[in-house]
């Protein structure tokens, strides 16, 4: 199992993966660090715990809204200009979720310490 080093929000942590997969959780990481700077910029540096919950929970959201077309109906989503394709897409999303578990208990065990 590789190991690799994640920076959200300036912080490191030391995460688990899948051999092979170290580039994918990266791309990964990158994603959840933006959300949280995002969120910071709106509402402050509110502390580390408070942001990564509130991240997880709108990725949940963005995740939810993904799952709600699907269930619709909506077999394909428009990509934006730019982005990934419908397959990425739906392996980003699956990716998220797993994400989304781990950084909410990565807060936990924060908010524990």
């Amino acid at each position: 199992m590789a190991q690799v080093s994640v920076r959200i929000n300036g912080r490191s942590y030391d995460v688990a993966c899948d051999d092979g997969q170290e580039e994918r959780l990266m791309n990964l990481a990158q994603y959840v660090d933006e959300r949280v700077r995002e969120i910071a910029g709106a509402v402050g540096q509110i502390g580390e715990q408070r942001l990564l919950v509130m991240t997880s929970l709108l990725i949940a959201d963005e995740l939810g809204d993904m799952h709600e077309k699907l269930r619709k109906g909506q077999t394909s989503v428009e990509p934006e200009p730019g982005s990934v394709s419908a397959a990425e897409g739906d392996a980003i999303a699956e990716n998220m979720e797993s994400m989304a578990v781990r950084i909410e208990a990565i807060a936990q065990k924060l908010s524990q310490d």
